[in-house]
């Protein structure tokens, strides 16, 4: 883990206007008239309990001065008036797995922590929607689904432990998002409590609402800084009659490429499509003996679902497609046991590759699912003019990229490497037509590319958002906007 960051040595792009002077402790008559909101107990300020809230798994740290612990939104809205008089600044916190540095509190202040405001308030699967605190994890909205025949779609690789909160929060999405969507299609409604303490509720629980202006799509990849979401109506949609599951490999990398676009290209739209290159297989296959194809230069991951015997057919039409890009081997999982093995994991990439070096990188770019040949090209061409080891990861049916590099941020001169091929993917991102994020979001990591994929009059509009909705800037500041 890199080394704390203090507003003095923050880089170019998080500095600015820092709410106020919140270096020290909170004042004890401000420190008061917290903990008479949530008692003692729920108010954490030594320095060994700080430190666990002071990072996430990109490589700024930075300590809060305080970690509150909300079970009501009435609670979270008494924290926000008082913050708000004494301008301190305030960061949203769920399980910690975002990996671009949004729940960082970067202009120290306070955590504002959701764990304990994790109670599956409502499940209505006749009218096809489930309502939860911000603190439920993504897993169990599963769990409590599963009885009924339902499910809800985005699955982000931390959903074992991210929260539905930190999901808002960062739009996320997940290997299914191919064909259901990410987060934002799935939000009907929200209560947000504001920076004021004012607490807002919009959408409804109806799957179809134009009421008014989309105020969920808004907050919903806003990672914190215009308001913070304390329970969620979600649309949940019914289990498949039937899952069939691919794994896939290629002798050639460009084969493996032109394979996901041929199968989009000819209308065909997968649950998922996973694609991972020669040194992510063989990392994967280190930790987990899958039997996979070490000389593989390129695999798949594909799964359908649906009706049964549109399944069947559809697998036809894709068993075609991988055969005229020169597919090795095509295996289906010979049951339900083997399919979760593989997808456990895929899930699991991260983690394999966190074990290679001290600190790992692992972004994500999304192009245009004609341009994943050619992106996947340039990241390799890249990772290797800078001497560098990088695996691709992608969900690749939607173009989303995520080229990882294990390093050691200690070492000046490799790290120096490590952000210039950074910079260089960015840019052949943009150049094809790309973006910066297709579901990490965007927090630290990539608030100074901006520029690459939005003209100056956009960003100026987002600021002029977050001025309207938190004119202090005491909400997650430092951030993007």
């Amino acid at each position: 883990m890199s080394s704390i960051k203090t507003p003095n040595n923050l880089p170019d792009h998080m500095s600015g206007h820092i709410p106020t002077d919140m270096s020290g402790q909170i004042p004890d008559h401000i420190k008061g008239q917290l903990i008479e909101v949530v008692t003692e107990k729920r108010y954490l300020d030594r320095k060994e309990e700080l430190a666990c809230y002071a990072y996430d798994a990109f490589l700024v740290e930075s300590m809060p001065q305080a970690v509150i612990f909300p079970e009501t939104p009435e609670e979270v809205s008494q924290i926000l008036k008082i913050a708000s008089l004494h301008k301190i600044p305030v960061t949203g916190r769920g399980a910690g797995t975002s990996v671009c540095g949004a729940p960082v509190p970067v202009r120290h202040g306070i955590v504002l922590c959701f764990s304990k405001m994790d109670k599956i308030i409502e499940v209505n699967t006749r009218d096809r929607y489930i309502i939860v605190e911000p603190g439920v994890i993504n897993a169990d909205v599963q769990k409590a689904l599963a009885p009924f025949g339902f499910f809800y779609p985005p699955d982000p690789g931390s959903m074992a432990t991210a929260t539905i909160g930190g999901n808002i929060a960062q739009n996320a999405g997940g290997p299914r998002c191919l064909k259901y969507g990410v987060t934002m299609d799935y939000v009907l409604g929200m209560e947000v409590v504001l920076a004021t303490g004012e607490m807002v509720t919009f959408g409804s629980k109806n799957v179809k609402d134009v009421t008014g202006y989309k105020l969920s799509s808004l907050f919903c990849g806003s990672e914190g800084t215009l308001g913070l979401v304390t329970r969620a109506i979600l649309r949940v949609v019914p289990q498949p009659e039937a899952i069939k599951t691919l794994m896939v490999t290629f002798k050639n990398l460009d084969d493996t490429a032109n394979a996901v676009s041929d199968i989009i290209g000819s209308g065909i739209l997968p649950a998922a499509m996973e694609l991972m290159d020669k040194f992510t297989l063989n990392a994967i296959e280190d930790s987990f003996g899958l039997g996979l194809d070490r000389e593989a230069e390129g695999s798949l991951l594909i799964e359908i679902d649906g009706v049964k015997e549109a399944c069947e057919k559809e697998m036809g039409r894709i068993t075609d497609k991988l055969r005229e890009n020169n597919a090795l081997h095509i295996q289906e999982s010979a049951s339900d046991a083997d399919r979760e093995k593989l997808w456990t994991a895929r899930r699991s990439a991260y983690g394999v590759f966190a074990k290679m070096a001290p600190d790992i990188i692992s972004e994500d770019v999304t192009v245009p699912v004609s341009c994943v040949p050619e992106m996947i090209r340039q990241i390799k061409r890249i990772g290797k003019s800078h001497g560098l080891r990088v695996g691709v990861l992608a969900h690749a049916g939607d173009g989303n990229m995520h080229p990882m590099i294990p390093a050691d941020k200690s070492n000046a001169e490799e790290w120096a490497r490590v952000e210039k091929a950074f910079d260089e993917i960015f840019a052949a991102a943009a150049d094809l037509g790309g973006t910066l994020s297709g579901e990490h979001g965007i927090g630290l990591a990539k608030a100074r590319y901006l520029p690459l994929v939005m003209n100056k009059d956009s960003i100026n509009l987002m600021t002029r958002i977050k001025q309207a909705i938190d004119p202090q800037g005491i909400l997650n500041p430092g951030k993007f906007v």
